[in-house]
């Protein structure tokens, strides 16, 4: 593996500060709260996660283009702005409207850095020759954003009972701005397209969302690796949601149900740091990979001990891992200048994919339980372990190409 440059390490270090300050949001665990608090029904809170859902997939795709079309490093300083102002009117005037206008600036700011990170840090690490080191890279961002939420956790508590919801907001707001200010250091050199005409550098809005759409369409690789990052990643995104369900289900006490979750983050943050030791896995070792943490998943939701929960953390281990390496071999295939789109056209399959998550969980759980419902999310990655064990040779290959493989 290459080993880092000073530019490099620049690059990596702002990646994870910004990665950390997008995601130390001190609303995260009592945003609910503070919409029950201020009068909402639960349907009216569960319409504003609709709404949510809705703007974050309607902006995806239309985001990555603009991605293309511009300044990627700006979509990154955009984003946590957007996000602020949102917070900034659930903290001013706490009602319905501005809690919906809140929910679309947010899903407008998750929008706009899909795609934009991704592509930015890949073509920026390739102009250094570090190409290879994505993985890496990118599954300590993503730890980097755990421990921000993680963070987040610790702090909401204290802060909420020095100075109530507006200080907490404020914390939020506060997090948001400095991950725009941190953006601003985000390195930026726009090549040449891989296009007919070797002085065009970037695309119209049109033209660039034209470009990631038929290469997603028409390269069979890459059409895979977008199908492998949103059914990786979508699964075990949903599930996230419930583990909190799953984890009283094993009959602890309310109080212990947070040390649970502790020990399923801190799963989470194994796996992305991972990274660099799953990039060499063939096809047959990541089909390994998710078999294993789908037996894990299964086994650790069934057996109701919370003694067993640990077998969840190993799954989420796994699957964070899987999800960090899934990213890293889309970027290494796609060849075309529309990365940003192309990357959101796979970030938005997995959000299409977890609103299907959402209705059969609810469905599988409704009927059988919680357990029943987590292992049945389990089978999916049995499938896709099994297409990818049987492909020719695909142990022979590693998943995620390096060195001089990159870009094959």
């Amino acid at each position: 593996m290459t080993p880092p440059s000073p530019r490099a390490r620049r690059l990596a270090g702002t990646l994870y500060a910004y990665a950390f300050l997008t995601d130390l949001v001190l609303l995260y665990p009592v945003y609910a709260l503070l919409f029950a608090d201020t009068g909402l029904s639960v349907g009216q809170i569960s319409s504003l996660f609709v709404i949510w859902s809705l703007a974050s997939i309607a902006l995806e795709v239309p985001s990555g283009a603009w991605a293309d079309a511009t300044s990627r490093r700006r979509m990154l300083c955009l984003a946590p702005l957007c996000t602020a102002v949102g917070f900034a009117l659930w903290t001013v005037v706490p009602s319905y409207p501005a809690f919906a206008a809140g929910f679309v600036l947010w899903g407008a700011g998750g929008a706009l850095v899909s795609g934009a990170t991704e592509a930015l840090v890949f073509d920026e690490l390739d102009r250094l020759g570090a190409a290879d080191r994505y993985a890496r890279v990118i599954g300590r961002a993503r730890t980097a954003g755990t421990v921000g939420v993680l963070g987040s956790i610790v702090l909401a508590a204290p802060v909420l009972g020095f100075g109530g919801y507006p200080a907490v907001g404020a914390a939020s707001v506060a997090a948001c701005l400095l991950a725009g200010a941190v953006a601003v250091r985000f390195p930026e050199h726009r090549r040449a397209a891989t296009t007919p005409d070797p002085d065009e550098d970037e695309l119209g809005w049109w033209q660039g969302l034209r470009a990631g759409v038929a290469e997603a369409r028409g390269n069979r690789t890459v059409r895979r690796a977008v199908l492998l990052v949103a059914g990786v990643g979508a699964v075990w995104g949903a599930l996230d949601e419930y583990t909190p369900l799953l984890a009283r289900d094993t009959g602890v006490a309310l109080t212990t149900v947070p040390l649970l979750l502790l020990i399923v983050t801190v799963g989470q943050i194994a796996g992305g740091l991972l990274a660099p030791v799953g990039q060499r896995l063939g096809s047959r070792g990541y089909a390994v990979l998710l078999a294993g943490s789908a037996l894990a998943l299964a086994g650790g939701s069934l057996a109701g001990h919370p003694a067993w929960f640990a077998l969840v953390a190993v799954a989420f281990c796994g699957l964070q891992l899987a999800s960090v390496l899934a990213d890293a071999r889309l970027q290494a295939r796609i060849t075309g200048p529309g990365r940003a789109t192309v990357t959101s056209l796979a970030g938005m399959g997995t959000d299409l994919t977890i609103i299907v998550v959402y209705g059969g969980y609810g469905l599988v759980a409704t009927i059988a339980g919680n357990p029943v419902a987590f292992a049945v999310a389990a089978v999916p990655y049995l499938l896709i372990a099994a297409a990818l064990a049987i492909r020719p040779a695909g142990d022979r290959r590693p998943l995620v190409p390096v060195g001089g493989d990159l870009g094959r």
